[in-house]
């Protein structure tokens, strides 16, 4: 069965930390890139990590520096560990295949607010 289930998401406000977790099926992990993408109200989703199954990592500019992806290759888990976040982080971030595969989890919310 296909499936992603990401968590870790909550309230946190500007300059905090949140670490994301995502749980993906075999089928979509594998040897696959990995990638978190996230999407603002009103906002198209955009990707803003990727890690290759042998740990090569790309950021978006306006995250580098923050974030780090990572992944366990036992587990079929990816992380994304936020650090310094900005109001403009607040998104419901996901996790899938890079390029993404057609199934989507339920997302992680996540908010930067004072």
């Amino acid at each position: 069965q296909v499936q992603l289930v990401e968590s870790g998401g909550g309230l946190v406000q500007p300059g905090g930390s949140l670490r994301l977790s995502c749980a993906a099926s075999g089928s979509i992990f594998g040897r696959n890139a990995m990638g978190w993408y996230r999407q603002a109200p009103g906002k198209q989703r955009e990707l803003v990590a990727r890690i290759t199954s042998g740990g090569n990592t790309n950021y978006a500019d306006s995250v580098k520096g923050r974030f780090t992806i990572s992944r366990d290759n036992t587990k079929n888990t990816v992380y994304l560990q936020m650090n310094s976040l900005k109001p403009e982080d607040t998104a419901v971030y996901y996790c899938n295949a890079h390029p993404s595969k057609s199934v989507w989890g339920q997302g992680t919310q996540v908010t930067v607010s004072s």
